[in-house]
């Protein structure tokens, strides 16, 4: 019986993997959904993949996939010297955490997205087409935004997450994001 669950597991993630490859699907759902495929929680002498602590890996991996790519255009559009300075600390930081969260899931046995979901995406297409001029605002106003909602995911991981790495993984880079919420939070304040 193990076996064929084995066996099934590991067609479902060839499928998946090929899946992945066509980028007109959504990455970040299809990487929600074999998560959930493989939810072994519940089963005694597996791999415990629970599909909670698995939906987080998945949103922390599309968000910072999304920060180092709004990183990199403001890296090259802002205007703003302050701007440009915050940009190059989300590519480093953000980057840092990608991989060691890669590293985490690989062990955790969880799948991450392969590219950034369609709303993330969006934004990185919407403010790559703005002029330098309304570029800056727009990008600030972003992050703002964007970490907000950043630092109550990771604070709800460290309350609510059952496996002690990713706690551990969330309790470790809540405070880079809110370092990133405070600094982007004063710049904005600057700015207006």
């Amino acid at each position: 019986m193990k076996n064929l669950g084995s066996i099934c597991a590991i067609a479902l993630a060839a499928c998946a993997f090929a899946a992945c490859n066509n980028t007109q699907h959504n990455s970040v759902a299809k990487a929600d959904s074999v998560n959930k495929s493989k939810d072994t929680s519940t089963h005694a002498n597996t791999l415990a993949t629970n599909t909670d602590d698995a939906k987080f890996a998945v949103e922390a991996a599309n968000g910072g996939m999304a920060e180092v790519e709004l990183g990199k255009i403001a890296e090259q559009k802002a205007t703003n010297p302050r701007v440009k300075k915050f940009a190059e600390m989300m590519v480093m930081d953000h980057s840092k955490a990608n991989e060691e969260l890669m590293s985490l899931a690989k062990v955790k046995n969880i799948t991450l997205p392969k590219t950034c979901g369609p709303d993330e995406q969006k934004t990185i297409n919407d403010l790559s087409k703005k002029s330098a001029k309304d570029f800056d605002k727009d990008y600030v106003d972003d992050m703002v935004s964007d970490h907000k909602k950043d630092v109550k995911k990771f604070q709800d991981a460290i309350k609510d997450a059952k496996d002690p790495d990713i706690k551990a993984f969330a309790t470790k880079t809540l405070p880079v994001l809110q370092t990133h919420l405070d600094s982007i939070t004063a710049i904005q304040k600057s700015m207006k």
